[in-house]
Parts: C-alpha cells; sequence; structure tokens
C-alpha cells in the first residue's frame, strides 16, 4: 500500500535504520521523530549495552514504538547498493531477521517500508523483488506483512514484484 509507515496500526513497525540506531533521515527519521524519546533512549540503551560499534547490516533489533501507533519499531540497516558487489543476500536478511524478531515478540502483524530503496540506492524494482520473495519464503508466524510505501513508483513495483 501506498502510505506513511508511521501510521500504521499495526504490532510492529519496520525501520530502515542506519547502524547507529540513532535516527536519520528518511523513514529511520520520520519514525524517531514520530515515536517521540522512548525510541531513542531504547537505541541509546542498546548502544551502550549490545551494540557498541553499532547494529550490523542485515541485523533487526526492537525496541517501544513509544507515540507510534503500533506496539513496537523493529530496526534492520539495510546494505547500501553496489554495482560492484552482489549485497542482495544481506538485504533480504533485513527482512528474514526482522521476521525473526517480530515472532520473538509475538507480533502478528508488521509493516515493512522498501529497505534500502532510498538513500542507500538499491533500484526499486531489485528491492521490491527482493523484499516479496524473501517474506515469501520466510517461516514466521507473522499472519500479515504490509508492505507501506512512500511513493506511486515504490508502490508500483511492489505490485509488479508481487504479481511476478
Amino acid at each position: 500500500m501506498q502510505g506513511d509507515i508511521t501510521e500504521q496500526e499495526v504490532d510492529a513497525v519496520v525501520n530502515a535504520a542506519n547502524s547507529s540506531l540513532m535516527g536519520g533521515g528518511g523513514v529511520d527519521g520520520a519514525i524517531h521523530r514520530r515515536g517521540g524519546p522512548a525510541i531513542l533512549d531504547e537505541c541509546r540503551a542498546l548502544r551502550a549495552s549490545r551494540y557498541g560499534d553499532g547494529l550490523p547490516t542485515g541485523q533487526a533489533v526492537a525496541t517501544t514504538a513509544g507515540n507510534l501507533p503500533a506496539r513496537w519499531v523493529i530496526h534492520t540497516v539495510g546494505p547500501v547498493h553496489s554495482r560492484e558487489e552482489d549485497r542482495s543476500a544481506l538485504l533480504a536478511s533485513c527482512y528474514r531477521e526482522s521476521l525473526k524478531v517480530a515472532d520473538s515478540l509475538g507480533a502478528a502483524t508488521v509493516a515493512f517500508p522498501a529497505i534500502s530503496a532510498g538513500i542507500y540506492g538499491w533500484p526499486m524494482d531489485d528491492a521490491a523483488r527482493v523484499a516479496v520473495t524473501t517474506v515469501r519464503a520466510a517461516s514466521t508466524s507473522v499472519e500479515e506483512v504490509r508492505f507501506v510505501l512512500f511513493g506511486a513508483d515504490a508502490l508500483a513495483a511492489f505490485e509488479r514484484a508481487l504479481s511476478g
């Protein structure tokens, strides 16, 4: 669906985070702004305890959703797209690991953005293909996965991937 991921009434919203977990631009910035300081507080605690060097690319971790209508935010760090190196396994890992975290939380509904398809430069059609293929193949207890996409071009790419 096309929309604003920060408005989704789901159990968990996935954040296309940077490794610092301290907020940033795009989806990451929007989630931190709308969710409020509780998210950043938990991210700081994660950095101080488990992720001193930052969250590794392809991994996922959960925090509160703060003021968002969701219960949790699952932060995952997508890879930067490269023409020289195939990083699609890392992108797929973001979706798989996020679903594993969702399962550990007991989340039945999860909203994903198009991970790595913004500032990280991943071509939208390929990002959609990796996302849809990975989620379809995942072994998960999540009942509903929602791809919440910011623009019409992203929506069209995901619709093509879903029909393929």
